[in-house]
């Protein structure tokens, strides 16, 4: 490895462990190009998604629940510090490979108990909206709050269904962070039709139905993640789900068990679309979850021309695991990602958008005006980040269309906005390690969200067998 890939490494972590915001505010990542194409094999830290599912159900579970490739991020943390605040008892320890692995002994039958204050959710929207659906159905009142983009997140697309089960959140009909959440020890099952296609509001009234007397139902558009399904049976709850619809029957008990994460595949994108843009490159991405609801950014990438393939292994977690391979390709094309597709690769719509930006033609992804409600408004961002590198996109309605140029030539120094945003920052660091041209990224210090050793493994490829 060369020695400026050493330092680029060094700049990261003294960047990561810099706390004063008002240095960090002033004081860019700057990102190298890599010199030689990326080889070789890589594992991902545990998935977020699974994660947080992992460490919520323990807490509710009856007895103590084993944990292991728990992914240790600021997102998941904020997950581990609410169930502790709410009277989980949690022993996760830092493994050799940056994993958390250990037992959460949970509350049972007992119930949470009411904390001392307001719990911070930080950036975590998934914390937020999936304590929403575990407080509803007890008799507890609690505040949840977050960071900034948090506080601007909506959350009424989760509040308005849970009050049809009975809870209540105040101030009334606020549709943001902070609310109280006034939960009801008898709460009513529902007959859901969900506007969105949210794996988040779907968990929130699965949680919510678990304590209920009857069946809740939920409907939605098209499907979302299926991670929750997958693991409720693992503590004994069974759930009934075909597609578009998923069935939980109340009351139910949670009984602790056994859960190792796999790798995260959102995470294993940017090296993946790395490889796709850097000539000689041929990476093997393992014990990743290859769960189809997670993976369609596999599918768009061979769309595109990409030698791309994925090899289930093992299972973990409930989820079926493997390695993604990837292989450069000379001849990338445009296509067209249907709106029914996007719930499947819709954190990776931002990297995938870099990919189309060297693609041949125009790539459009269809329905993806969810994208403005996420940790920033993340169509703005794409769009005036790819703007800085001369390639053309906007959005006509709910689509994003790139115009993609083959002969892209990424000029120098320019300098990134990643709007605090860690896919963002992530993927605007990937125009520095495959354009030809040092770049700078602000705010890079959100990459501890999700993937907080995204460099190091980049690096850790190049130039690799």
């Amino acid at each position: 490895m060369r020695s400026e890939g050493a330092s680029d490494e060094r700049r990261c972590s003294e960047y990561l462990s810099d706390t004063g915001a008002a240095m960090s505010a002033h004081k860019p990542m700057c990102i190298d190009p890599l010199e030689a194409p990326l080889r070789g094999i890589v594992r991902m830290p545990g998935d977020k998604s699974i994660s947080h599912r992992a460490v919520l159900f323990a807490a509710m579970a009856q007895g103590t629940s084993r944990l292991s490739g728990v992914l240790d991020s600021d997102d998941v943390r904020a997950s581990v510090h609410a169930v502790e605040r709410l009277g989980a008892r949690v022993s996760l320890e830092k493994m050799a490979d940056g994993s958390l692995a250990g037992d959460i002994a949970g509350w049972g039958a007992a119930g949470p108990r009411v904390p001392d204050g307001p719990i911070d959710c930080g950036n975590s929207g998934t914390t937020a909206r999936l304590l929403m659906g575990m407080l509803s159905s007890w008799d507890i009142e609690v505040e949840l709050t977050g960071d900034a983009s948090l506080r601007r997140r909506p959350m009424r697309r989760v509040t308005a269904p849970l009050e049809k089960m009975g809870a209540r959140f105040f101030p009334e009909g606020d549709a943001t962070l902070p609310l109280t959440v006034r939960g009801t020890s008898a709460p009513h099952a529902v007959d859901y039709d969900s506007p969105v296609a949210s794996a988040q509001v779907k968990t929130a009234l699965l949680l919510a139905g678990i304590r209920a007397a009857g069946t809740t139902r939920i409907t939605e558009p098209a499907p979302s993640r299926n991670h929750t399904e997958l693991m409720l049976p693992r503590f004994g709850v069974a759930v009934a789900s075909e597609p578009g619809t998923v069935r939980v029957k109340g009351p139910a008990t949670m009984r602790a068990c056994a859960i190792r994460v796999p790798g995260d595949p959102s995470s294993a994108a940017f090296p993946a679309c790395a490889a796709a843009l850097v000539p000689g490159s041929a990476v093997r991405i393992e014990g990743v979850s290859l769960n189809p609801s997670r993976i369609g950014f596999v599918r768009v990438l061979e769309r595109m021309g990409v030698d791309a393939a994925t090899r289930i292994d093992s299972h973990a977690g409930g989820e079926p695991a493997g390695a993604i391979s990837v292989r450069y390709c000379d001849d990338l094309h445009a296509c067209d990602v249907p709106a029914e597709s996007i719930a499947s690769l819709i954190d990776e719509v931002p990297v995938l958008c870099l990919v189309a930006a060297y693609a041949r033609g125009t790539t459009v992804f269809h329905g993806v005006s969810e994208l403005r409600v996420k940790e920033t408004d993340r169509i703005a961002g794409i769009i005036d980040g790819l703007s800085a590198i001369g390639v053309h996109a906007w959005m006509e309605g709910d689509d994003l269309h790139i115009e993609g140029n083959p002969g892209l030539s990424v000029p120098d120094g320019v300098e990134f906005a990643s709007k605090g945003d860690h896919r963002l920052a992530m993927t605007w660091a990937l125009v520095g390690f495959t354009g030809g041209a040092s770049v700078r990224v602000a705010d890079f210090e959100s990459v501890s969200v999700s993937y907080p050793g995204f460099l190091a493994d980049i690096r850790s490829l190049e130039g690799g067998r």
